[in-house]
């Protein structure tokens, strides 16, 4: 199925929706968060006139902001990380695609959830929900937008954090990605116990 055909079935799916996300894919520190959010049409309205979509084109500010007013709606979402050591482990992809599942998972019992959309070409493995994968679904479907916002929020969280014990880094500025200043800092100091073992 084509991303086109994949976006058409999930914009005509009428049940219970869960989009997930991660974020922290690239960095070269620090854990990768991954959220699943299920949203009502209200809140999907409300999230949208605020200016909802993908977490990378919005700024820090919007994006806590968003973050706030889905607290404050009562979206159902749940979240969770894998640390560094699973990272370097697994690998990036198969550790973001377990921090989805889990995810996905603490819906349930709660939400008897029957379509699951992932961001990226992979679905996740073994989890027993119907899926579809989807390029860009963080900008162009509601609910991955909105996990994508809680994954980035929640991470940047533990960035900075973690700025307040390796202050050296700039974990605060850079959230641990691979920034000039950031690369400087490891070239200085070496590399910190949250630093990914997969980068080194």
């Amino acid at each position: 199925m084509d991303c086109e055909k994949k976006l058409k079935f999930i914009e005509r799916f009428s049940g219970v929706l869960a989009g997930t996300d991660e974020a922290g894919r690239g960095p070269l520190a620090g854990p990768v968060v991954a959220a699943a959010v299920v949203l009502t049409e209200r809140q999907k309205k409300s999230l949208l006139e605020m200016g909802l979509k993908d977490s990378k084109k919005m700024s820090f500010d919007k994006r806590e902001a968003i973050f706030r007013a889905m607290r404050e709606m009562g979206v159902v979402w749940r979240a969770q990380a894998e640390s560094v050591e699973a990272i370097a482990k697994l690998n990036i992809n198969t550790a973001s695609l377990r921090a989805m599942g889990k995810s996905v998972r603490k819906l349930f019992p709660a939400l008897p959830v029957e379509l699951v959309v992932v961001d990226g070409l992979h679905e996740i493995p073994g989890l027993g929900v119907p899926q579809v994968a989807l390029v860009a679904a963080d900008d162009l479907v509601p609910s991955v937008s909105a996990a994508s916002v809680v994954a980035k929020v929640l991470r940047d969280r533990v960035m900075i954090a973690l700025d307040r014990l390796y202050p050296q880094y700039g974990f605060a500025r850079h959230k641990g990605y691979p920034t000039e200043a950031h690369r400087d800092a490891i070239q200085r100091f070496g590399l910190s116990t949250v630093h990914r073992a997969t980068k080194r």
